[in-house]
């Protein structure tokens, strides 16, 4: 309505004032007040889901990390973003995604353009304290022009989120518990029987390592247009469509 006053709420990030708008996220507000938090399953313009944990936050008496991607701010917080506890959980929960998953770096489209592999350089990990798993892991590549490992999959879900908020397909879903669960295309059909797949390749500007990828993309070679994704929320939310 015309007139209507915004609420603005403060709060302390690493001892820094910030005053944002009442109903953002500790994201939101870290990023206002210049403070990063690393994350992973967070892609601006679509849903946050908590998934990744690697956004958590110490907020003063709460006795327990919250992920500030999905936690809303309150008047007179006081959220700490890079206390040694939080770098330890960080660094542990990235070697626990390495450990659990089949990531070779040397061998990956996605090599040098992975925020996999960034986020593991910015929390120091260089080895895991995990025993490897190795799972057996399939690749689809039944779709014309893109294929899926699964072996490099991390669960983030922003292909699933993607495709269903910015075009509409809902094509993704994650199936199955614990260790088998996995992402799916359609009702758990190849990814080139899907009839709702309208090959638009947003999933694969969305993902954040080299799970999803262009067929004919070759070690280190593949690259994101994120601008895409970005054009296409602040159209939606703008209704500046171009004819």
């Amino acid at each position: 309505m015309k007139g209507e006053t915004m609420s603005v709420v403060t709060l302390k990030i690493d001892g820094i004032d910030v005053a944002i708008e009442q109903g953002s996220s500790i994201l939101e507000a870290a990023k206002e007040a210049g403070v990063r938090i690393p994350t992973l399953c967070h892609l601006d313009g679509i849903s946050d889901v908590g998934a990744c944990r690697l956004c958590l936050v110490e907020i003063a008496g709460i006795n327990k990390l919250l992920p500030s991607c999905v936690t809303t701010v309150a008047e007179g917080m006081e959220v700490c973003t890079n206390s040694p506890q939080i770098k330890e959980y960080r660094k542990m929960v990235v070697e626990m995604l390495f450990a659990e998953g089949n990531h070779v770096c040397a061998v990956c489209v996605a090599n040098e353009n992975c925020e996999l592999q960034d986020v593991a350089v910015e929390v120091g990990m260089d080895h895991t304290r995990f025993t490897y798993r190795f799972p057996q892991r399939e690749v689809d590549i039944s779709h014309p022009q893109f294929g899926i490992d699964h072996n490099r999959c991390i669960l983030c879900t922003r292909c699933q989120r993607v495709c269903d908020e910015i075009e509409g397909a809902h094509v993704w879903d994650v199936a199955f518990r614990g260790p088998a669960a996995k992402m799916i295309t359609g009702l758990n059909q190849p990814w080139g029987a899907v009839d709702a797949c309208t090959s638009c390749g947003k999933c694969v500007d969305a993902c954040p390592t080299g799970s999803i990828f262009r067929k004919g993309a070759t070690v280190a070679e593949m690259t994101r247009d994120r601008a895409k994704l970005e054009f296409l929320v602040n159209a939606r939310e703008k209704h500046e469509w171009k004819r």
